[in-house]
């Protein structure tokens, strides 16, 4: 350069700005942004699934205590082992073994930074090149995002709305070639609502044992079910296709800040440590950051000591809220959602711009709706629907009522003349 200063070589990635603009939090902040600060209503947010700001939803004071208790102890302030606290590996390893039909091992077991960390770990690991992974739509965006941080090609095969918003297994079959490794499902679903019955998971381990893939199941709301089926774990059918399960305290305690989540080896006939896969994932484990030791060290016993009165309240709650959400729903002209939520804290809402008179798509909606209303809902683009919402009802039902009134006064005032 003429003035004699150093050409700098360096320069930012490109595509991991794009793949950030894709993640819920990209977009929740743009709607954030939008927040008309004169409105003296308060904001009402249903666009994230963080219910634990609301009082209804206040966590056990086992697990508060258990925290306090981990930390006066003096007993977890060292560094934690790669995978995790034995302790902490082995109770989750029981608490997970009740709803299979087999016993998981503590070494089945790995420790990590909330589910996020366990999804960026198997995506590291199966981003060998030329993989492709197959992926939910609608789903969780951040699989997106975080196969593109790692150039891991992403291919989609949709759920079915009309169907309960079931796998379609043919258009998965269709999907894969001999580069596919593996498929995500997430059960129950975020962003549908939905809970896959056991004779379905049976066919998706049967179509990846055709395919030979991994199955990842995302079971990050294991067990928060309040419609007629119950919560049936992908590890189930572990002897017809290897899984690997991904969980975390976060939402059934109501505690995402905490940061303590899993990925699961569910492989009774010992595909995954035939394959090396086993050591792959050590050997990511042995470069990531660890999930915080107390919280690891209090992790024996909010398992042991919660009591199924604090489940069983959240259940009660989230059953009225999700009963009461589809129902207003369905009576707005413009909205429909075709599947009744059965667990999760979502639900899809089909948006009818026929019905509406100056409104271009999802994300425009949502915008006016947050400048308009002061409510915040997530454009359906964001977990891979054009034109759909994905609203979520664990908030205090007092406001998801006053929530859904807004939207319904909306819709009215938007609503093309006759």
């Amino acid at each position: 350069m003429e003035d004699g200063s150093k050409q700098w070589r360096f320069k930012a990635r490109k595509d991991l700005t794009s793949a950030s603009d894709i993640t819920i939090k990209g977009m929740l902040k743009k709607l954030n942004e939008a927040i008309d600060s004169t409105d003296p209503r308060p904001t009402i947010r249903l666009g994230c699934g963080d219910p634990s700001v609301y009082p209804s939803f206040r966590t056990t004071p086992v697990a508060e205590d258990a925290i306090v208790d981990a930390v006066r102890s003096a007993k977890f302030n060292c560094y934690a082992p790669t995978d995790g606290i034995l302790p902490a590996r082995r109770a989750i390893a029981e608490y997970l073994s009740s709803n299979l039909p087999y016993k998981l091992s503590p070494d089945d077991v790995n420790l990590t930074s909330g589910c996020k960390q366990a999804i960026e770990v198997i995506l590291s690991v199966l981003a060998q090149p030329n993989a492709n992974i197959l992926l939910p739509r609608p789903g969780f965006p951040s699989y997106e995002a975080l196969a593109a941080s790692r150039h891991l090609e992403f291919r989609h095969f949709d759920l079915l709305p009309d169907e309960g918003w079931e796998i379609d297994l043919d258009a998965v079959e269709a999907l894969a070639d001999d580069n596919t490794v593996a498929m995500v499902i997430i059960n129950p679903g975020n962003p549908c609502g939905n809970v896959f019955s056991y004779q379905h998971l049976q066919k998706v381990a049967e179509t990846a044992r055709r395919l030979g893939i991994l199955v990842i199941s995302d079971e990050v709301y294991e067990r928060i079910t309040f419609g007629v089926k119950p919560f049936v774990p992908m590890g189930t059918f572990g002897s017809i296709a290897p899984v690997i399960t991904l969980g975390a305290i976060s939402k059934r305690w109501v505690v995402p800040g905490w940061r303590l989540g899993w990925l699961v080896i569910t492989d009774p006939i010992g595909v995954l440590k035939e394959t090396k896969m086993v050591d792959s994932i050590n050997s990511c484990l042995n470069i990531c950051s660890d999930p915080v030791t107390f919280i690891q060290g209090s992790i024996p016993k909010i398992i042991e000591d919660t009591k199924e009165d604090f489940f069983r309240n959240i259940i009660d709650i989230l059953r009225r809220s999700s009963g009461m959400c589809y129902e207003i729903l369905n009576d707005i002209d413009c909205l429909t959602c075709p599947h009744k939520p059965e667990g999760s804290m979502f639900a899809m809402v089909k948006l009818n711009l026929s019905s509406l008179e100056d409104v271009v798509d999802d994300i425009d909606f949502c915008l006016k709706l947050v400048k308009e209303e002061s409510v915040v809902i997530l454009p359906g683009i964001t977990v891979g629907l054009k034109n759909w919402l994905r609203i979520t009802f664990a908030i205090e039902p007092s406001s998801l009522e006053d929530a859904l009134g807004r939207i319904q006064s909306f819709c009215q005032r938007h609503a093309k003349k006759q």
